[in-house]
């Protein structure tokens, strides 16, 4: 059990991605207050963890009934990732237009979906508590898991807030650009490897 815990928790990490989070609540929070960026790190955190335990527990379900794939999935999820990367390179997303608007929560998008809530990390809370494989005990072990890592981004998410104030407005206006790019990296590493898991799978060797 303790393997099992520890490998779902490694996995969990790498597809959650919590250094990816923070660059994202970085470049949308750089001109909001301290409270605002703790309000929204726990708002972002809190609803993506719902998002992620509603796939554990009817992911399978709801994609089945739809006919969508796992692969698509990932698939559309890169895609989002690397056109909101490419809005902060070319510095589409103005000050203005990164403040929160009526009726336009950040919290809920793009942080708690797709940055936290990944497609990837949606693809293995399916996988990591597939029905047909695991047990209810060890879907739950699972499950803490996964709260596990979503307290460790929390914790991430509020230590980005010391790191703006270190940086100010002019140096967080660089970074932004950088940080655009290498989320558009990421994406592009994520299109790539849901690419190739999808080709594998088509094939019979996946």
């Amino acid at each position: 059990m303790l393997t099992r815990f520890i490998k779902d928790t490694a996995v969990l990490f790498a597809t959650i991605d919590p250094v990816g989070s923070v660059l994202v609540f970085v470049a949308l929070t750089h001109n909001l207050t301290e409270s605002e960026r703790r309000r929204i790190a726990l708002r972002a955190v809190i609803i993506a963890g719902a998002i992620l335990l509603g796939f554990m527990i009817l992911g399978q379900f709801l994609l089945n009934a739809m006919h969508i794939s796992l692969h698509s999935f990932q698939i559309a999820g890169a895609l989002f990732l690397f056109f909101f990367g490419a809005q902060l390179t070319f510095g589409q997303n103005s000050h203005s237009s990164l403040s929160p608007e009526p009726g336009h929560d950040i919290s809920v998008f793009p942080l708690a979906l797709p940055a936290i809530a990944s497609p990837g990390a949606l693809a293995a809370a399916v996988v990591l508590t597939n029905n047909d494989v695991y047990s209810i005990p060890m879907q739950g072990l699972t499950a803490i898991s996964l709260l596990l890592v979503l307290a460790i981004t929390y914790v991430m998410l509020l230590a980005a807030s010391s790191v703006h104030r270190i940086l100010g407005n002019s140096g967080a206006a660089v970074i932004i650009r950088v940080m655009g790019l290498i989320l558009a990296s990421l994406a592009i590493e994520m299109l790539g490897q849901a690419l190739i898991a999808a080709r594998n799978f088509a094939s019979g060797t996946g």
